[in-house]
């Protein structure tokens, strides 16, 4: 939890003493997570950034930092993970370091980032009400010279009229345009051209020339003033900027409902049989919690006493209550719906699964992807030819019409500004993180929607991605004299304890409960054979299919055996049934061009056999770990992406391997870990909104790119040539950012 000293925005000049309360080590368990080499890494809410540019200010403040080892800025969701030695530095330095930088900073949990938010908005909305009200009233002072003919309009008013723009003016110079002056500000003080530095240029020679113009009318300025175009075009940009901001927020007010559905408090069972009301960071493996109706789930634990339903759509996307009886699994996060319940927790904090889909949503959102990145690197060069072309238009037409020269570079400085180049990007692909998330399908590494909608090869395992993960045992057969059906059953689950097989899962459902642990020791696991382990009595025991234990069966991935000193005791025959959606899933793929090989450690003969059912287009039967791997690079060989989906241990180095893995939510952890997404409604359907969804965004990429392009090949030449006057160069570039940035928010729909 954060305390409430942390309720308001940290800002620059913040003293470390007041922020002394982030490097408690438990407050950082709300906003930090600890990596396995003693690093920590955590994520900030930023203020203050317009675009690409401000990331990388952010970025090199960060990192100037000792005992900073990595930062990552997005600009898009301006958001920040920091990786940081706790030995080294303390997450108070970091925010000071940001406020130093000219942008201010609080850590990623609810209630300061939308303290943050709020005053983001306030400030927003107000530089645009004070652009746009000193915008129309310049506009009326500026009309009559519009409209009047020559000479109708005497020298004495006309001067007034400007001397009452230039006092209307002020506000709008230094209020208003005040972020894109500091935008460009810190970046020189970097030693980088943002895409503040053309727009503060120009609102000042703008300003400048028009206060000469104002004040000395047959000076060096000459007698044109600009004030009606340049309160316009802040308004304008402002109005743009503003609409960007909304978009942002909404993407972070979906995080913040995740964060949300977490309790601050539980009511955990005591040592002396009393029930205390303590902090969930407080909460310890083995411990008893009593969860009310109504309220979330605190940790990932099991039921110990009660029945109810539980509302996981924040979890799965699915909104159907699920059942839950005693012994039954429950997820942080998930809602408490019928009645109250005693849980025993087994994982708390970064530990349980929300906490790591809210992780994955983090990481998803502060990633910039190699389209932005690519971007980003044009757009350094373009904003430095956009000044040169300002200043070779000025000198221009300081020889054909002198009077005009400022304006026209003006016009020129403001036009080309590339806001929208580097915005679109990111904007649309977090859009698209964001819907899809809402869907259950978690985006962890966001360059995988580009990846995904090139891609026309798909992989599928069969075990868990295609059949249920909880196969029913269908009959047991006893092989030892000494042992019956029940014994043999009773001794292959408890081995089966120390697996989370689809099998061995099925195992311990079917034997009588409670499933006894007995004491196995040098227990090992054979990805995509089986178990090995040894007995109280030292005697080697195998669990798995025949061949790898030396049974007489054949190969049928529907049987599993037990062997004791490698004789067999039992044989299990089980039966699978295809998940929820899966056959129409696999037309949907089909219908959109991708061409499907299932690749199965099953028997040849059932492999095929479901092949056919479902009709994929190829098939890899029988095949191991390293078979597996060696197929998918056959496929990458042809130089096409490939995307692989699976579920197991046996699957992590085919995933790793794959352009874009997918793998499902209920699935092995190291699988979780080497995927791209993951699909935690455990939906097919939803692989077929992912592709869809994906393709729509860089859809909507592409076409963003090529506006960007066709504007500014558009508009340049007509602010060069005269021909664009700058409240129309302003009213153009806020427009065109206005139209990315609303085409990129299509993505999240």
């Amino acid at each position: 939890m954060v305390s409430t000293t942390l309720d308001l925005p940290l800002r620059r000049g913040d003293s470390q003493s007041a922020l002394a309360v982030l490097d408690d080590p438990l407050e950082q368990d709300g906003f930090t997570r600890w990596l396995a080499d003693g690093q920590a890494e955590s994520a900030l809410q930023l203020s203050g950034m317009h675009c690409s540019a401000c990331a990388g200010i952010i970025e090199q403040a960060l990192l100037g930092l000792d005992g900073v080892t990595a930062a990552r800025v997005s600009a898009a969701s301006q958001r920040a993970t920091v990786c940081w030695d706790p030995a080294r530095t303390r997450p108070s330095a970091m925010l000071v370091a940001i406020g130093r930088a000219g942008y201010a900073a609080v850590p990623d949990v609810a209630a300061p980032a939308r303290a943050l938010r709020m005053a983001e908005h306030r400030n927003a909305l107000w530089r645009l009400f004070v652009a746009s009200f000193c915008a129309m009233q310049v506009m009326m002072f500026a009309t009559p010279s519009y409209v009047a003919a020559p000479g109708e309009l005497a020298d004495d008013l006309r001067a007034l009229l400007n001397w009452g723009s230039w006092l209307l003016t002020l506000p709008v110079l230094c209020f208003s345009a005040l972020p894109f002056f500091k935008g460009a500000w810190h970046g020189l003080r970097q030693r980088r051209i943002g895409m503040d530095t053309p727009v503060a240029c120009g609102i000042i020679a703008a300003f400048v020339a028009s206060s000469g113009a104002t004040f000395d009318p047959n000076g060096l300025f000459g007698h044109e003033v600009y004030f009606d175009s340049l309160t316009m075009f802040v308004s304008f940009l402002l109005g743009a900027r503003y609409v960007e901001m909304l978009a942002r927020h909404r993407a972070a007010v979906s995080l913040e409902a995740a964060l949300a559905r977490m309790p601050e408090t539980a009511l955990r069972l005591e040592a002396s049989g009393a029930w205390a009301e303590v902090s969930v960071q407080r909460l310890r493996p083995g411990q008893r919690v009593r969860v009310s109706v109504g309220q979330a789930f605190p940790a990932d634990g099991v039921l110990a006493c009660g029945a109810t339903s539980a509302d996981e759509s924040l979890l799965t996307g699915e909104s159907s209550p699920v059942p839950k009886a005693d012994a039954d699994a429950v997820v942080a996060g998930s809602i408490n719906l019928l009645a109250p319940v005693e849980m025993i927790v087994q994982r708390v904090g970064a530990d349980t699964r929300y906490q790591a889909i809210v992780a994955m949503m983090r990481d998803a959102m502060t990633q910039r992807p190699a389209a932005a990145r690519a971007a980003d690197r044009w757009a350094g060069p373009f904003l430095g030819v956009v000044l040169a072309l300002a200043a070779l238009a000025a000198v221009a037409w300081s020889f054909i019409d002198p009077a005009r020269a400022v304006g026209v570079a003006v016009s020129v400085l403001i036009v080309t500004c590339p806001c929208a180049l580097s915005l679109a990007v990111p904007a649309a692909l977090v859009a698209a993180a964001r819907q899809l998330a809402q869907r259950g399908v978690l985006i962890q590494r966001i360059d995988a929607i580009e990846t995904l909608a090139r891609t026309r090869r798909m992989f599928i395992d069969k075990t868990g991605t295609l059949t249920d993960m909880c196969p029913a045992l269908r009959r047991t057969v006893a092989c030892a004299a000494d042992m019956d059906e029940a014994a043999a059953l009773a001794i292959a689950a408890s081995l089966s304890q120390w697996s989370q097989h689809p099998l061995s899962r099925a195992l311990m459902a079917a034997a009588p409960p409670p499933v006894a642990m007995q004491a196995w020791h040098d227990v090992q696991e054979q990805p995509g054979a089986g178990l090995q382990a040894l007995d109280a009595h030292d005697v080697p025991w195998r669990l798995g299919s025949a061949a790898w234990v030396g049974a007489p069966g054949g190969d049928d991935n529907a049987q599993v055996w037990l062997t004791r000193q490698g004789l067999p005791v039992a044989q299990f025959e089980f039966e699978e049934g295809l998940r929820e959606g899966v056959a129409q899933a696999l037309v949907a793929l089909r219908a959109a061009g991708m061409h499907l090989t299932l690749l199965s450690g099953d028997a040849p003969a059932r492999a095929q056999a479901m092949a056919q059912r479902l009709g994929f287009d190829e098939v890899v039967g029988g095949a191991s770990p390293a078979e597996k791997l060696a197929a998918v690079a056959a496929a990458q060989a042809g130089g096409a992406p490939v995307a692989m989906v699976g579920d197991g241990i046996n699957d992590a180095p085919v995933l790793a391997r794959a352009d874009v893995a997918l793998a499902m939510g209920q699935g092995a952890l190291v699988a979780r870990v080497q995927a791209d997404a993951v699909i935690v409604s455990n939906r097919l359907m939803d692989l077929v909104a992912a592709v869809a969804s994906a393709r729509q965004t860089m859809r909507i990429v592409r076409q963003n790119l090529l506006w960007a392009a066709l504007y500014n090949a558009a508009c340049v030449p007509l602010a060069l040539f005269g021909l664009l006057p700058p409240w129309a160069a302003g009213l153009g570039m806020a427009g065109s950012s206005l139209a990315v940035i609303l085409n990129a928010l299509r993505a999240g729909r």
